[in-house]
């Protein structure tokens, strides 16, 4: 099935994009500017607790240089709590200590290594200047309160784009995922509140990118409507290929297409490659024998645990294929033949459960180049995929800012 599929995928890529053809996948990776458009943050980044130059998570300085990854939008992420006014002020304290940390990593601790870039242009110079590059996007609204003065606050402290909803609904949204624990009906606002067009409205003006991912259908349908700006899937996937709530539809990707954004393809291993039931069960079950609760971050647990989970995933594994490059490759190829080799990117989510066979951290990143050149794709369409397109949105959002 999965060889039809790549064979159907690649035929649509090579009519679709243009310039497609083979090449060297080391030398095109070398020649390729490659930005991750999310990458997400422990609390304790950038401390004595977690060095970002070496610590033991998927993305630090050392892996990025030696996987060829360029550049990476490190994310403010604040999850979704009872929004009263003590949680507000804590969500806000929170997105302030991660801002925090990724100014202490490129203004004090490795200024000299990575920098931060407020503006798309200050990628490629950062680049030119043989340094990495580091951008800063929120996931969850959440953090702005009930008020749209934050947002001001926070683009002057780099976000450059923000994810209007997370996992429950929120004062801007509708979640993809309402969440039943927090008193969530199915549906609150029916896709963007009337408090969050403003919002949209607000982060046109300043040239915050607009971030359609977590939102329902209809939120992310509303925000492409209502955005004077093309907007971003900062980390989704296909819908026809992993029927899964995170996913975007046809309809979702087709409009995306005609506002001039991007969607960038995400290598999450349960968007990409949708299990069933029984494997869900089976996961919990063994957290639950384990006194695990929630996302479980392997490298966070003690020596035993760890042993013990890893042991129990690599069981599940073998019922149950996890996703590989592949499977990402095939979700980007579906993409590029509905809605144009200029609307896609790509994505990892490392940090907040991304990661796959393949592509596990940044210094596996020269694989996904590997896999997109033996898909017929050329350098010229491996960069708009890799930076080219989410670069492209970027300095449209500045430009629709200056005129409003």
């Amino acid at each position: 099935m999965r060889s039809m599929l790549r064979l159907w995928a690649l035929t649509g890529v090579l009519a679709a994009c243009t310039g497609c053809g083979s090449g060297d996948p080391e030398a095109i990776h070398r020649s390729t500017l490659t930005l991750d458009t999310h990458v997400d943050i422990d609390p304790e980044y950038a401390t004595p607790a977690q060095d970002p130059l070496n610590a033991d998570i998927q993305v630090n300085l050392e892996k990025m240089t030696a996987g060829g990854l360029d550049a990476a939008f490190f994310i403010v992420y604040v999850g979704q709590t009872e929004r009263t006014p003590v949680n507000y002020a804590r969500a806000q304290a929170d997105a302030l200590a991660k801002f925090d940390a990724i100014h202490r990593k490129t203004e004090s601790l490795y200024p000299d290594r990575i920098g931060l870039a407020y503006r798309a242009d200050d990628i490629g110079h950062l680049i030119e200047e043989s340094k990495l590059a580091a951008a800063i996007g929120i996931e969850n609204g959440y953090v702005i309160g009930t008020g749209l003065g934050l947002l001001d606050s926070y683009y002057e402290l780099g976000a450059r784009y923000m994810t209007l909803v997370h996992n429950g609904h929120n004062d801007i949204a509708d979640s993809a995922s309402p969440r039943e624990g927090l008193g969530d009906a199915p549906v609150e606002h029916d896709g963007v509140s009337e408090f969050g067009a403003a919002v949209i409205r607000r982060m046109n003006e300043l040239g915050i990118m607009v971030d359609i991912s977590h939102g329902s259908k209809q939120t992310a349908l509303d925000a492409i409507e209502l955005s004077a700006a093309p907007v971003i899937a900062s980390h989704s996937g296909v819908r026809a290929l992993g029927d899964h709530v995170r996913n975007l539809d046809d309809e979702t990707l087709l409009a995306l297409r005609d506002n001039g954004g991007v969607v960038q393809i995400v290598a999450f291993d349960l968007y990409l490659n949708v299990r069933p039931p029984e494997y869900f069960e089976a996961r919990n079950a063994l957290r639950d024998s384990l006194g695990l609760e929630g996302f479980v971050e392997p490298t966070r647990l003690d020596e035993p645990t760890r042993t013990e989970y890893l042991a129990g995933i690599a069981e599940l594994d073998a019922r149950w294929a996890p996703a590989d490059v592949s499977s990402l490759v095939d979700h980007i190829d579906y993409a590029v033949e509905l809605i144009g080799i200029d609307h896609v990117g790509i994505s990892s989510d490392f940090g907040g459960g991304g990661g796959i066979v393949g592509w596990s951290d940044a210094a596996d990143t020269a694989n996904v180049t590997a896999e997109l050149v033996s898909r017929g794709y050329d350098a010229e369409a491996i960069e708009k995929i890799w930076s080219g397109n989410l670069l492209r949105v970027w300095r449209e959002v500045e430009a629709v800012a200056e005129r409003l």
